[in-house]
């Protein structure tokens, strides 16, 4: 008869969950909390354990495993728009993951077992520990790599904005294709779009989408105001446009991921910048 300890149980899966929770975040291509990808694991092996108490076997369903997952993913990554997506993701890289176990015991790997979506293993805490930093390190290499958005070459990192005490914050891009600069100063622009520096104006100044799409007339609307030393009109280049003009706003300070840019041009973008909503902002790297 095997004995199963219920501790070595839920760190075991919860070590494996979360490892599959920091390839989901890489792939996926947004920022991430490891405190929320913990949650999720904390979830996900305190399923395992309730599985191997009496009257609770029925949780080995497959809708249940769903639920499960589902709430796994909610826990760590809930609240941003590629949570559908992450889902799917998690899906697949658990599958693959279960596969891999499962051909590793049919060639007489006995370290670690699979049996209905549960992974245990008899070996030694310190040992699995062990395991799990050497798999988290190999991991880290891997994904630095295949987590960056490969189609622009560049990463996604959270921003932070700040203008005469108000602040907003979102994903931005890091992009070695974006080359918009302050045509005075020659610093970096942060491209961003409109509707998200709604908190930066005060109530009911900031600018409509018909404004956004018509910045020269916006700009007018706005002389005299509290604001319009801060705004002005920045010419750029695109794919099908050859002399654009963007309303651009100079804020206090801009801070993507641990790089601190200081008082910046950021141009309001009338339209969306990424399909899928991984980010809301572009910079050069």
């Amino acid at each position: 008869m095997t004995v199963v300890y219920l501790d070595s149980l839920f760190l075991l899966n919860a070590v494996v969950d979360y490892l599959l929770l920091l390839a989901t975040a890489r792939l996926s291509g947004g920022p991430f909390s490891r405190l929320r990808l913990g949650a999720g694991a904390a979830l996900g092996g305190l399923y395992a354990a309730v599985l191997f108490l009496p009257g609770w076997g029925w949780l080995v369903h497959p809708l249940c495993k769903l639920v499960s997952a589902a709430a796994m993913v909610l826990a760590a990554f809930g609240g941003t728009p590629r949570l559908l997506r992450s889902l799917l993701i998690f899906l697949g890289l658990a599958a693959a993951f279960g596969g891999g176990i499962l051909a590793i015991s049919l060639l007489g790997g006995r370290g670690l077992t699979l049996a209905g979506g549960v992974f245990y293993s008899v070996m030694d805490l310190r040992l699995i520990l062990l395991s799990a930093a050497v798999c988290y390190v190999l991991l880290t290499l891997v994904f630095r790599r295949v987590g960056r958005h490969t189609a622009i070459g560049g990463e996604v990192l959270p921003a932070v904005l700040t203008l005469e005490g108000r602040r907003v914050s979102f994903p931005v891009l890091r992009d070695t294709g974006h080359t918009l600069t302050d045509p005075a100063t020659g610093r970096p622009v942060l491209t961003a779009e409109g509707a998200l520096l709604s908190p930066l104006f005060p109530p009911g100044r900031a600018p409509t989408p018909a404004q956004l799409r018509a910045p020269a007339e916006a700009l007018e609307a706005y002389a005299g105001g509290p604001l319009s030393r801060r705004l002005r009109l920045l010419p750029y280049q695109a794919v099908g446009v050859e002399h654009g003009l963007l309303l651009a706003l100079r804020v206090d300070s801009v801070r993507v991921g641990v790089r601190d840019y200081g008082s910046i041009l950021v141009a309001l973008s009338p339209t969306r910048l990424s399909d899928g909503g991984a980010y809301g902002g572009l910079i050069g790297c």
